[in-house]
C-alpha cells in the first residue's frame, strides 16, 4: 500500500482551533517584513505541490476532503477553501458523488480550453473537431527569441512543429509551436500524427507534462504570400496573430506557438470576470 508522504508542519490559526494561541500564517517576507498568508492558500500550495511532484495524475481521484484534513491538520471547511480555488482554476474538478479529480485536457468540456476560436453560425459543439494536418516537424538548437520564451538557453533542443487546423474542410488555423527537448524527449512525426484529439492531452498521456495556463498576445496582421497559399486566401487577406506561452506548473513555460486565424467565419470569444 501506497503511504502517504509525513504531513508537513503548519501553524493553526484560530479559525479552525479556537483553543490555539498561535499567529498561523504569519511568516517574514523576503524584505524582512512581516507576512500572513491565509491558511487555505498555504493548503492550496501543499496540494499544489502534490500536483506539480505527480502524486495525483490527471484524470486521478484525490483523497477526500475528510481525508486532506487529516493529513494537513486543518479543518476540512479549510481544505474545501483551497479546493474551491484550485477547481476555480482548472486544476481540480468536481464531480457529485464521486468526489474530486485531478483536471485533465482529455475531457470533452475542457480539451479545448485554450483555443478561443468559435464559429460565428454555430456553436463550438456542432462544428464538430478540428482536422489536423502536420506539414513540418523537426528537431532543433533553439534560436535566441524561442529560448527566451520558453526559459531556455540559446542552442539547447527543441521541437518544432508546423500544422493547419481546419474546420468543416475549412484551413482556418496556421500554427507553428516550440516544445523544449527535454520534457518532450520520444516526440515524434508518427506519434503526433497519429493522436486523435487534443495535443494537450497528449502531453499530459505520454509526457506528463499538464498545460495549467497560457499567456496570449493578439494582434491583427496581412497574410503572406505562404500563409495566404495555406489557408486558401488571396495574399494580403486579414488575419488574426496569436501568440501564446502555455505553462504547467510553477508556472513553467512548456510551449511557445504562434498562429495565424481567418476569422471570415469565425471569432476569437473570450470571457472577462
Amino acid at each position: 500500500m501506497v503511504q502517504n508522504p509525513p504531513a508537513p508542519s503548519l501553524k493553526t490559526p484560530e479559525l479552525d482551533y479556537p483553543n490555539s494561541g498561535s499567529d498561523a500564517g504569519a511568516g517574514l517576507s523576503s524584505s524582512g517584513t512581516p507576512a500572513f498568508s491565509p491558511l487555505y492558500q498555504q493548503i492550496k500550495g501543499l496540494i499544489l505541490q502534490s500536483l506539480q511532484a505527480g502524486e495525483w495524475k490527471p484524470g486521478d481521484l484525490i483523497p477526500s476532503e475528510l481525508e486532506l484534513a487529516g493529513r494537513f491538520r486543518v479543518s476540512q471547511g479549510t481544505v474545501r477553501k483551497a479546493i474551491d480555488e484550485l477547481s476555480a482554476d482548472n486544476l481540480l474538478v468536481r464531480r457529485q458523488g464521486k468526489g474530486t479529480f485531478v483536471a485533465t485536457h482529455s475531457e470533452q468540456q475542457v480539451q479545448y480550453r485554450f483555443l478561443r476560436l468559435e464559429p460565428d453560425s454555430c456553436n463550438r459543439d456542432t462544428q464538430g473537431p478540428a482536422a489536423r494536418q502536420i506539414l513540418d516537424f523537426r528537431r532543433l538548437r533553439a534560436p535566441a527569441e524561442i529560448a527566451r520564451m520558453l526559459g531556455l538557453r540559446s542552442g539547447d533542443p527543441v521541437f518544432e512543429v508546423r500544422r493547419v487546423l481546419s474546420f468543416q474542410g475549412l484551413p482556418t488555423i496556421l500554427e507553428d509551436l516550440w516544445l523544449p527537448g527535454n520534457p518532450f524527449k520520444g516526440l515524434s512525426l508518427e506519434t503526433l500524427a497519429n493522436h486523435q484529439g487534443a495535443m494537450y492531452a497528449l502531453f499530459e498521456r505520454q509526457f506528463g507534462v499538464r498545460m495549467v495556463r497560457a499567456d496570449e498576445k493578439l494582434k491583427a496582421v496581412a497574410a503572406d504570400a505562404e500563409s495566404a497559399e495555406t489557408l486558401g486566401v488571396a495574399a494580403g487577406f486579414p488575419l488574426l496573430s496569436v501568440e501564446r506561452v502555455a505553462y504547467t506548473y510553477n508556472d513553467t513555460p512548456m510551449e511557445y506557438r504562434r498562429g495565424l486565424y481567418r476569422t471570415d467565419k469565425h471569432h476569437y470569444h473570450n470571457e472577462l470576470s
